[in-house]
């Protein structure tokens, strides 16, 4: 048969299809494992569901997972049943929430039973850096990258690095260890945006316009970069 029109659809089904195909696959796992009845979801997952949920900017529901998350890790440490996921995925949890030192505290606790446990390493280096500590921030970066040079994380610890030389005024170094993260991962504006200003600190103006150039195409709106990029053309332009 050749309709004329569309047939008829189920009543709420394409509200439910937008809900779904809206929904990060970490939470559809979720659900698809709580209606087969499978086992509950470990730290780890949970902490996924979380991150893609406050990704998506719903940061109630993202607490919820992250607070598994952490309860899941402490009744494994309690029972003796912790591995190199439990400190790991703790220390996440608890670094979006913002308890930094706590991923310090658990952090070191996983490192003294998982010394080669990067993941915990990096983690960590973002803690001290929230907490002001640099020295010992930029000691995590420096030995995560040193040990996996292409690690997951490796473009955040070059960035974290940079972002403490830029706050030292070590313009140079900020202009290596920001390059080196953007050839790891070239597709964020502001990591670009900070570039610039580094590059127009050290009076390279020509390098500076091109970095706010690239953070301009990645983010058009971007008023501190369409500054930024007027102000090195026209110092450019008076030394001409």
């Amino acid at each position: 048969m050749v309709y004329m029109n569309p047939p008829p659809a189920h009543k709420g089904a394409l509200p439910l299809l937008c809900l779904l195909l809206a929904l990060p696959w970490t939470v559809l796992l979720y659900a698809q494992n709580s209606a087969a009845g499978e086992a509950p979801l470990s730290a780890v997952q949970n902490y996924r569901i979380g991150r893609d949920l406050e990704a998506g900017g719903r940061m109630a529901e993202a607490e919820r997972y992250y607070n598994e998350t952490i309860r899941i890790c402490r009744d494994e440490v309690e029972r003796n049943a912790a591995n190199r996921d439990t400190y790991t995925a703790i220390t996440w949890a608890l670094q979006r929430q913002k308890n930094y030192a706590e991923v310090i505290s658990w952090g070191a606790e996983g490192l003294r039973l998982f010394a080669d446990e990067y993941r915990i390493l990096e983690t960590m280096g973002e803690a001290y850096f929230y907490l002001d500590d640099y020295d010992r921030s930029l000691d995590c970066m420096r030995r995560y990258t040193d040990a996996v040079p292409r690690g997951e994380r490796s473009s955040v610890a070059y960035f974290f690095a940079a972002e403490i030389f830029r706050l030292r005024r070590q313009y140079f170094r900020a202009d290596i260890a920001y390059t080196t993260a953007l050839r790891l991962d070239p597709g964020l504006a502001l990591w670009w945006y900070r570039l610039a200003t580094v590059q127009e600190a050290l009076g390279n103006y020509a390098a500076s316009a091109e970095s706010y150039g690239r953070a301009l195409r990645l983010t058009p709106n971007y008023p501190e970069a369409s500054a930024g990029l007027a102000r090195v053309q026209e110092r450019a332009a008076r030394e001409e």
